[in-house]
């Protein structure tokens, strides 16, 4: 449905050339979303896919497995978004002691980004509101180092920015300009606090993302902190226990539809067609993400009673193995860190996993050997393979 455009252009001048600024209308929007028949069907499907995925955590040893994982697949997704070149073993690798031979500038930008996710979930433990100042926390914490560190990190941007073209002039979209900045988020702000939001939490986060893509008011990791809003948002209001939902896999795939979207709401106020493609979104990744925690699981249980056909050296070796379920790449000195075993304890537990085909040494080396649970990471890498 086209309900007209979302907000105004300002004219500015920029470089003695005139520029049209788009400034968006706080939320909710103006006329009431059409959410009858097909949206409510699709509102409804994917409320009972979060609700899957928020219990299939229920099914696991631990939760935490499993988010420490998935964050850094996420990791890995939305970076690549942007452009960087990391895998998710490059991403483990690096977590390893920063090892030798991985693309340090790519790496270092996802690293940055489960980092600021880490910080975030924190915060919101700590029962933080989601807030601007959390935004800018993640944000300077997204930009502390290597690439965009010297864009503003953890400051609303001061100057303006633009998105595609090679200056605002020429611009595919420009953004409200700086001064407008600070009360566009602060509405947005309000809005994520409940102020006259008639909606339910999902439509609450695709309007929000919608809306903080809009107002861009960094210079440089807009799409990455817009990305985890969506995550955050179905968190911290207790849709989900986990923020374990992450839409970067179907941005990524269906990309130029993604960007085709956020024009049409922007110019004809078709939030109607947006909140579609986000539905379908919600309703497709949570179902993955419970499928993926099942199948993590069949392969936890079925290495596991391998493992216990062992006998007596059984209980050194599943040590051992636990932590591979935490670390799907790892070494033999965070096997003694994790478990408390001895050093040659811990390789006589490496050995009898390699024989038994769960893991295999990545290195070739002699001396800091580095272990992969091969499988475990097939199975996250689904999807995060670069083009």
């Amino acid at each position: 449905m086209r309900h007209g455009s979302t907000g105004h252009y300002e004219t500015t001048t920029i470089a003695g050339e005139a520029i049209s600024a788009f400034i968006p209308n706080p939320l909710p929007p103006a006329s009431p979303l059409d959410l009858s028949d097909q949206r409510q069907r699709l509102l409804e499907r994917a409320t009972v896919a979060l609700g899957r995925l928020d219990s299939v955590t229920l099914l696991l040893p631990d939760p935490n497995i499993f988010l420490y994982s998935y964050i850094r697949r996420e990791a890995v997704l939305s970076s690549q978004i942007e452009g960087t070149q990391s895998s998710l073993a490059q991403l483990l690798l690096f977590e390893i002691e920063q090892t030798p031979g991985v693309p340090l500038d790519d790496v270092q930008e996802v690293s940055n980004y489960v980092s600021a996710l880490n910080h975030g979930l924190k915060r919101l433990q700590e029962d933080f509101p989601l807030s601007n100042r959390l935004i800018r926390e993640m944000h300077g914490i997204l930009l502390s180092r290597g690439r965009g560190s010297d864009k503003s990190p953890g400051e609303f941007r001061r100057t303006q920015n633009w998105i595609g073209g090679t200056r605002p002039g020429n611009a595919h979209f420009v953004p409200p300009p700086p001064g407008y900045v600070e009360d566009c988020m602060a509405q947005l702000e309000r809005f994520l606090h409940g102020s006259g939001n008639p909606y339910p939490t999902l439509i609450k986060a695709a309007l929000a993302h919608v809306q903080f893509e809009t107002i861009h008011p960094f210079l440089d990791g807009n799409g990455r902190i817009g990305r985890l809003l969506i995550a955050f948002v179905l968190h911290h209001d207790r849709l989900l226990s986990q923020p374990l939902l992450y839409l970067s896999l179907y941005f990524k795939q269906h990309r130029t539809e993604y960007y085709r979207l956020l024009d049409l709401v922007r110019t004809e106020g078709d939030w109607e067609a947006w909140l579609v493609f986000f539905l379908e979104g919600v309703e497709q990744i949570a179902s993955n993400a419970v499928e993926t925690a099942k199948r993590l699981l069949s392969l936890f249980q079925q290495d596991e009673q391998k493992i216990q056909m062992l006998g007596r050296s059984a209980s050194t070796t599943l040590r051992v193995f636990r932590v591979l379920c935490e670390h799907p790449l790892t070494t033999l000195n965070q096997i003694c860190g994790s478990t408390g075993l001895s050093f040659p304890g811990a390789a006589k537990g490496m050995q009898r996993l390699e024989k038994l085909d769960i893991v295999n040494e990545i290195t070739g080396h002699q001396r800091n050997r580095i272990f992969a649970y091969q499988q475990y990471l097939s199975i996250l890498n689904e999807g995060t393979e670069n083009p």
